[in-house]
């Protein structure tokens, strides 16, 4: 379910938390059009922290620690990943103004980026909103095999020891399913919603700047809590 179309009135970083808070989010047609639709699915997509499932040949990736993973780097390359063209996906729902609003609240502490460096490159990554003990999924990109599946893994990993509650993916897809996604209705998705936002998660229960190997990523997202 979509709402009112809106191409004039000014969206603030504190209007657009808000926004999250009651379950609805901001999308554009494509890149080209200014104007932004406020989307409140019926129903919605969420992977729960604990029924995360790794497929094996990943979690020997991840294990491998082919990418160097990076919190919060580089969160404008991120995002021109996540605009950019890719095979099967030849326009992007991402326009100046959601750019300059992920942008605004990445200032603010409350937008992240989970990043997978290959050789000095960024080759994939995922950004998303944190709101209390929930992370909204935003968009994902790679260039390289399995660069944003390691990142999404990583992800999955620091919101669970940062005691996060929902992991938020919008939509579901064959992809995400495959990651243990699942869909919700509104209802129960306004429930999983409200006890997140009771408490505060860490993101930064590791330090951006500190480097998180894939067997101790693996380790935290195995344990039980």
């Amino acid at each position: 379910m979509s709402r009112p179309r809106d191409h004039q009135v000014e969206i603030t970083p504190e209007v657009l938390l808000k926004a999250y808070a009651c379950g609805i989010f901001p999308m554009a047609e494509s890149a080209e059009d200014p104007g932004l639709y406020w989307i409140e699915p019926e129903r919605r997509g969420v992977i729960p922290l604990h029924g995360f499932h790794i497929p094996d040949r990943l979690a020997r990736t991840v294990r491998s620690d082919r990418f160097e993973i990076r919190v919060d780097h580089d969160f404008d390359a991120v995002m021109d990943g996540c605009a950019a063209p890719a095979p099967g996906r030849t326009k992007t729902w991402i326009n100046a103004r959601i750019r300059k609003l992920y942008c605004d609240l990445h200032a603010r502490g409350f937008c992240h980026s989970v990043e997978a460096w290959e050789d000095g490159k960024l080759v994939g990554g995922l950004y998303g909103v944190r709101l209390g003990r929930a992370f909204f999924g935003e968009s994902m990109f790679h260039t390289s095999r399995d660069a944003s599946k390691v990142a999404l893994v990583h992800l999955v990993a620091r919101l669970r020891k940062g005691g996060f509650a929902l992991l938020d993916t919008q939509f579901i897809t064959d992809h995400l399913r495959s990651f243990g996604a699942v869909e919700v209705t509104r209802r129960q998705y306004t429930r999983l919603l409200a006890q997140a936002l009771d408490g505060e998660g860490n993101f930064y229960c590791w330090p951006p700047g500190e480097a998180i190997c894939g067997a101790v990523c693996l380790q935290s997202i195995s344990q039980t809590s």
